[in-house]
């Protein structure tokens, strides 16, 4: 799941354009109680799976790798929980008139973990390697709003050649020359692939991300894959995250039952996700403390592009018809225990934007007779033939939900559907970024900065195609692509959003993904474990835990 990708109507009423702006303060708890064992304070163990690449902040598409990547980097700007825009590394960042210019100052004493200092150059330097396709980053279709992109996108052209609209002016400041004009630049640079990279990286960056160096609240102390990835606090962060214990082990598992098992032994401090087996009973067990709330994560499974019987007009009545297949509102209540909700846009219900009224969103509700019908309509086209798989990794907790979305559809429809478990997150992803999955496939989305643009741009837009962002199912729409552009022109929120809601309404029609619901964070944590938060990621505050 690459894990990108939503603003609250309350932070401001325009974006970039006369932003007011938090300064560099700490997010989330401020508590200064810090427990400590042994004179030292105390390292807190929280759950992850094994990342599905090397610790690289421009190369990370998966939630596991994001939570770590996160912890050792810090870029321009972060957010508090409820997503209002936070300088880090960032003094400010000034747009010219139209948004298409930005100047950004950086803060004084900025360093890396090993004592390279951090300049405008470094900022620039590591954006360009991100975005030059002959690096092969996975993040680095969001650079494609900088002037030069395009002249980037040779696989082998050369690995040094630097984005032409960024301009070092002096150490503290940067110029951003943008392609078009984009008011949600601000927020952008909060996505990871905008983290900056030491001089260190490029001698060999296969190397450097299974052990790396950053400039985050964290520093990187040990890898053992399929094991555990442990943290240490970083002596040389003078950021708005400031680690309050004495590091982070992120214990890797293969599935989340036996990480809620070691949870309520007392072998696992935090667990952000607790297992679908235990969502009936967890808020009652005894030896744990109990945390749901809503959350900002869109859950959906993607239908690729060209997978057979699902292309041109064949393909419209099909993917409506598996939509209108799926009893999102009986999964939720049954298997997710309530701690969904059901969707009825692409974006989630904490995002500016969001609404339960979109042009075409009937096709979001179960109809098993619509559903019979349109598929008749498909059939008729081109016969209908095989198994509709839907694949999913089987130490994300899904099982449950997947089995039940496939049954939903198997007895709606009439057809053969089936589950389609991968062992392991790396595996389901691999298989999703190389395109040989040759299935549907789950997809979730959380934005790494919370703007409506980080949830429907990331994932459908055609730039985000091919292997270079999200759109993992490679659709490609001009009449999106073009509502997308005129959202990012305009310098108002409302203005934004009446074309983001419009691209959606084209959504609904083409149906890359179909929409499930929006989850709520259910975690859980020890009972001596204190500042249980969570962030606008909807994950633990890592740098507030104690116990």
């Amino acid at each position: 799941m690459r894990i990108r990708k939503r603003i609250t109507a309350a932070i401001a009423a325009t974006l970039g354009i006369g932003l007011l702006l938090a300064g560099c303060g700490q997010v989330g708890d401020t508590a200064a109680d810090t427990a400590e064992q042994d004179g030292k304070a105390a390292v807190i163990t929280v759950n992850n799976v094994e990342p599905a690449s090397g610790l690289i902040p421009s190369d990370t598409n998966d939630m596991a790798g994001w939570k770590v990547v996160t912890q050792l980097f810090e870029g321009l700007v972060t957010f508090s929980s409820t997503g209002k825009l936070i300088y880090a590394d960032a003094e400010s960042i000034t747009p010219n008139a139209d948004a298409s210019q930005y100047t950004i100052t950086l803060r004084d004493g900025l360093e890396f973990s090993d004592g390279e200092k951090i300049t405008a150059e470094t900022y620039a330097k590591s954006w360009s390697f991100a975005a030059n396709a002959a690096n092969g980053q996975m993040g680095a279709a969001i650079f494609s709003t900088i002037k030069g992109y395009d002249q980037l996108q040779d696989e082998n052209g050369d690995k040094n050649a630097q984005l032409s609209g960024l301009k070092v002016i002096d150490d503290k400041t940067l110029q951003v020359t943008l392609a078009a004009p984009d008011s949600s630049f601000d927020y952008k640079v909060g996505d990871v692939a905008f983290l900056p990279l030491p001089s260190s990286a490029y001698k060999d960056i296969k190397a450097f991300g299974e052990k790396p160096v950053g400039n985050g609240p964290y520093q990187f102390e040990s890898w053992t894959h399929d094991g555990e990835i442990k943290l240490t606090p970083n002596p040389k962060y003078t950021g708005p995250r400031t680690p309050k214990n004495g590091g982070v082990t992120f214990k890797l598992y293969t599935n989340l039952d036996s990480a809620y098992a070691d949870l309520t032994a007392g072998n696992l401090d935090v667990l952000d996700s607790i297992p679908s087996s235990a969502l009936a009973t967890y808020k009652s067990e005894r030896s744990i403390q109990a945390f749901s709330k809503a959350g900002p994560g869109f859950k959906a499974f993607t239908i690729p592009s060209g997978l057979k019987h699902f292309t041109g007009e064949e393909g419209r009545l099909r993917r409506a018809a598996i939509s209108y297949a799926v009893n999102r509102d009986r999964i939720v209540d049954k298997v997710l225990r309530g701690t969904a909700t059901a969707a009825t846009d692409f974006t989630a219900p904490s995002i500016a934007g969001y609404s339960k009224t979109l042009s075409g969103s009937d096709v979001l509700s179960y109809n098993a007779d619509k559903a019979k019908e349109l598929w008749k309509k498909a059939d008729a086209i081109s016969p209908w033939d095989g198994t509709f798989r839907l694949a999913y990794a089987s130490d994300s907790g899904s099982k449950q939900w997947v089995d039940a979305i496939v049954n939903s559809i198997k007895n709606a429809l009439g057809i053969d559907a089936q589950s389609y478990p991968f062992p392991t997150q790396k595996d389901f992803s691999g298989a999703v970024h190389d395109r040989t999955i040759n299935a549907a496939f789950t997809q979730g989305l959380q934005s790494d900065y919370p703007h409506p643009e980080g949830y429907l741009v990331q994932a459908y837009d055609s730039a985000y195609a091919d292997g270079k962002g999200l759109n993992n199912g490679d659709y490609k729409s001009s009449e999106f692509d073009g509502l997308i552009d005129e959202a990012a022109k305009q310098t108002t929120l409302d203005g934004s959003v009446k074309y983001y809601r419009q691209a959606e309404e084209v959504l609904l029609k083409d149906l890359p993904v179909i929409p499930l619901w929006y989850g709520n964070v259910s975690a859980g944590a020890g009972k001596g474990v204190k500042n249980v938060k969570f962030n606008y990621m909807g994950l633990p505050e890592y740098q507030n835990l104690v116990k």
